[in-house]
């Protein structure tokens, strides 16, 4: 077996692990959970030199904090003696089990990758074409396999799990305009904010509150992201068609668009929201504030938490 199918399977069980505690949070054992942290920070801790071959800095420095931060949860587990803690590490397990489970699945299941990067880029293309800023398409999907790029519909790895595919973004569908020709970007996994909107919906539905409140929150989250992300890619691509020439520091408007503009952009409006989610879940934001005690970060001043 592949070491990228281990590493799957590795992050797999992890998340069961995490999920099962989740759903016997009764129990005073917390060894599974244990196990699951640190299963889960080994996945992530090995996507960081996928990261680094790619120049991505800041994802692999990222990465590579996961192991810590899961052995540092692992024995935080076992030491854990206040029960408004506990309760914040039990929601802790359920929000990564159920936002990481979904994006694993997708992003190790090739149909539900590519669907889900045609869900979001047929919108864009019909937003940018009925806004009148010009006429794009969707062009042909291509996967990334060691012998180089196949096309979507040659492709005869399996389309059910794979993890033989390589490079960053291993599916890719162009974008071409009316006549056919390619406009130079592709569309990746990660175009769709499938990420943020797992992290959300994975921290909504493991609260313990009624299920009306969970399903008000979501509303509010996923479809306002959704909707974001669409503004986001036509705006990349707007300028991208736009802006030809613009240059700084070697970069073209796209690429200092998409890996530092839009990052800031998004990173600012993921803060906005997680405000506006504290307000309607309290519940949410005392979960969050005692999980980061250890770091003396966000803590009220005079009161126990």
């Amino acid at each position: 077996m592949e070491q990228q199918s281990i590493i799957a399977i590795i992050g797999a069980i992890g998340l069961v692990m995490l999920a099962l505690s989740w759903h016997y949070r009764k129990s005073k054992n917390p060894l599974l959970a244990q196990i699951g942290w640190i299963l889960v920070s080994l996945y992530f801790f090995a996507g960081s030199w996928k990261y680094f071959s790619h120049q991505d800095y800041i994802l692999t420095v990222m990465c590579m904090l996961a192991l810590p931060l899961g052995i540092g949860m692992s024995i935080w587990e076992g030491r854990v003696q206040d029960g408004k803690t506990r309760d914040a590490l039990i929601w802790s397990r359920g929000a990564m089990a159920y936002a990481g489970g979904p994006y694993l699945l997708i992003a190790h299941v090739p149909w539900l990758s590519v669907l889900a990067i045609w869900f979001v880029a047929s919108q864009v293309a019909l937003f940018y074409r009925i806004s009148g800023t010009g006429d794009i398409h969707l062009g042909e999907t291509w996967v990334q396999t060691e012998s180089g790029r196949v096309n979507w519909d040659s492709w005869d790895g399996s389309r059910w799990f794979s993890t033989e595919t390589f490079g960053e973004f291993p599916y890719q569908t162009e974008l071409v305009t009316g006549d056919g020709s390619l406009i130079g970007i592709n569309f990746v996994l990660a175009c769709t904010a499938l990420q943020s909107m797992v992290i959300f919906i994975g921290a909504i539905s493991v609260l313990d509150l009624d299920w009306r409140r969970r399903i008000r929150a979501l509303i509010f989250t996923v479809p306002v992201i959704h909707i974001l992300n669409i503004f986001r890619n036509v705006g990349l691509i707007w300028m991208h068609q736009t802006y030809t020439s613009w240059s700084y520091f070697g970069m073209s408007v796209f690429e200092f668009g998409h890996n530092y503009a839009s990052r800031f952009v998004s990173l600012f409006a993921m803060f906005f929201m997680a405000l506006i989610m504290f307000e309607i879940l309290p519940e949410l934001h005392r979960h969050i504030v005692r999980l980061l005690k250890p770091l003396r970060l966000l803590q009220p001043k005079g009161k126990k938490t």
